[in-house]
């Protein structure tokens, strides 16, 4: 495959599936479906593995820069308070790792961590299965495919929309019948919360649904909610509501939103500027 200048690849990796984009920084284009590979062996490390190297083999992609999107089931994302007085980027790496020993009983060991530090105020962190990564490493440098960018993809959403969030407003994604919220207090992400869809999820539940976590956090709920992904297109112009206001974000700029797409492949359109 010909690269032109200002073209890149994109790589959607979840259990069970595997998908490559092509994107182009100039002229506006939308990504492009260059391949996809469905496998058994789900998040098995190895069969993810084998899958990524066959996809990018057989779409000859030598010398591309890649972006690997990795789906939210593959990795752990938490909030992180820092400790009091924290100034050393060693305080919060302890306290990042001590919350997620808390969160998922385990060490962080087999992890690689990644977070927004911030000594003065909670910030997002993310753990990347430490093997996983390893394996994508070896695989895109034996096609001599540059990683530029490896990110979740509520991170990656997240990132892409972050600009465009109005005042006051949280953070949604859908994906696969699942919408993690962002919870936006004060400027920053306060915690993030992943449900799955019910049947008929309309905006009067969306409203519900968005009302009850604020509840949990003992946060107000807010007015405005923008969400990016595969949401349902009622949240846009179905049933109003008068406690908040839904505003799905990209559509119609080929977010990999259309007819034809598959989970895998939104997946890696996710944070895609083109």
């Amino acid at each position: 495959m010909r690269r032109r200048f200002g073209q890149s690849l994109r790589v959607g990796v979840a259990p069970g599936a595997v998908a490559l984009l092509k994107t182009s920084r100039w002229g506006g284009r939308a990504p492009e479906l260059v391949g996809e590979l469905a496998f058994d062996g789900g998040s098995h490390p190895e069969a993810i593995g084998v899958a990524l190297r066959q996809l990018l083999q057989g779409a000859g992609c030598t010398s591309w820069p890649v972006t690997i999107v990795l789906a939210d089931e593959l990795v752990r994302i938490w909030q992180v308070a820092p400790p009091a007085g924290s100034a050393r980027l060693a305080d919060l790496e302890a306290a990042a790792a001590l919350r997620f020993q808390t969160l998922f009983g385990e060490p962080t060991g087999a992890w690689t961590l990644s977070a927004g530090w911030d000594p003065a105020q909670a910030f997002l962190a993310a753990a990347l299965p430490r093997h996983l990564l390893a394996l994508i490493e070896q695989v895109c440098a034996a096609q001599r495919a540059p990683i530029v960018e490896l990110v979740p993809q509520f991170v990656a959403g997240f990132n892409q929309w972050r600009g465009a969030l109005k005042a006051g407003a949280w953070y949604g994604l859908v994906q696969q019948r699942v919408l993690t919220l962002g919870m936006i207090d004060g400027g920053a992400i306060r915690a993030v919360r992943a449900s799955a869809l019910p049947d008929g999820a309309d905006l009067d539940w969306l409203a519900a649904h968005v009302a009850r976590e604020a509840l949990r956090l003992n946060l107000a709920a807010p007015a405005r909610l923008a969400v990016s992904g595969h949401a349902p297109a009622t949240w846009n112009k179905g049933a109003s509501h008068a406690t908040l206001a839904c505003h799905l974000l990209g559509q119609g700029q080929g977010q990999g939103q259309g007819a034809g797409w598959s989970d895998c492949a939104r997946l890696a359109a996710t944070g895609s500027l083109s």
